[in-house]
């Protein structure tokens, strides 16, 4: 059970940086994997009050507000016209809309979890986070990045002329991916990121020239180079299998919408 001894509706960024220094501080989210937990949290902080909701589109980008949910994410007009679909895709299957209603992309992201969607797919969307004192970070070196003591403001993506595709493993409809994959190209530069290992996703960087001799080989080697471990959902050698098969599912989606 999650309890907390202090819930401070943070009435500036500052003041709530100021509180999360505090070892036994958390920032809400969604707070809809938070409250699972069994801890005792010194002060919980709501940040509701401080305009972090919503899409901003701007020439070159798309700036999410970190309370934005993952169903407003998911229902975006722009952002699914401009990235194929991509993010409703990979977040229709995350547990119900009613859980979407509720959970936030920054909390999604922040928590760098093992068995993500959200991270996967921004990935592969060469998104970057806006941090309150560390300013725009990429999201790829946040992913490797340890404890953080700093409050996530916004997720930005690039607007690209990108082709995408994303594919999960699921052992059941709406429960956590046995893996995931997604691919995007850009000219004849594609990055593909594996999430679900079960770890946080990582990118890989290939020149994919169109052929599908090619898009095997780039499966083949990503499926030997990752790192995959066993859980309860499934085997360390099954999630390698897998990830040859989605990788190369990805890739051919790829090409065939870009020849269609």
């Amino acid at each position: 059970m999650l309890t907390f001894n202090r819930y401070l509706r943070a009435t500036s960024l500052e003041e709530a940086y100021t509180e999360a220094q505090k070892k036994s501080s958390v920032v809400l989210g969604g707070g809809m994997w938070l409250r699972l937990g069994k801890r005792r949290i010194g002060t919980a902080i709501d940040l509701s009050d401080l305009g972090l909701c919503g899409v901003e589109e701007t020439e070159d980008s798309y700036r999410i507000g970190a309370y934005t949910t993952l169903r407003d994410l998911e229902c975006h007009a722009a952002l699914n016209t401009q990235y194929s679909g991509v993010l409703r895709e990979s977040l229709r299957a995350i547990v119900g809309v009613q859980f979407r209603n509720l959970a936030t992309v920054g909390g999604s992201v922040f928590g760098r979890f093992g068995f993500s969607d959200v991270v996967t797919v921004l990935l592969a969307l060469d998104a970057s986070v806006e941090l309150y004192k560390a300013g725009v970070v990429s999201l790829e070196r946040f992913c490797t990045m340890g404890r953080v003591n700093d409050i996530l403001t916004h997720v930005i993506i690039p607007k690209r002329s990108l082709s995408v595709s994303y594919h999960a493993q699921r052992n059941s409809a709406t429960d956590f991916p046995v893996l995931n994959v997604c691919a995007a190209r850009n000219g004849e530069q594609v990055t593909v990121c594996v999430g679900a290992r079960p770890a946080r996703a990582v990118a890989y960087r290939y020149t994919l020239d169109g052929t599908a001799g090619k898009a095997e080989r780039i499966a083949n080697e990503i499926a030997s180079r990752a790192v995959f471990d066993s859980n309860t959902r499934a085997t360390a050698r099954y999630r390698r299998h897998l990830c040859c098969v989605l990788v190369r599912r990805a890739l051919d989606d790829i090409l065939e919408k870009e020849e269609a």
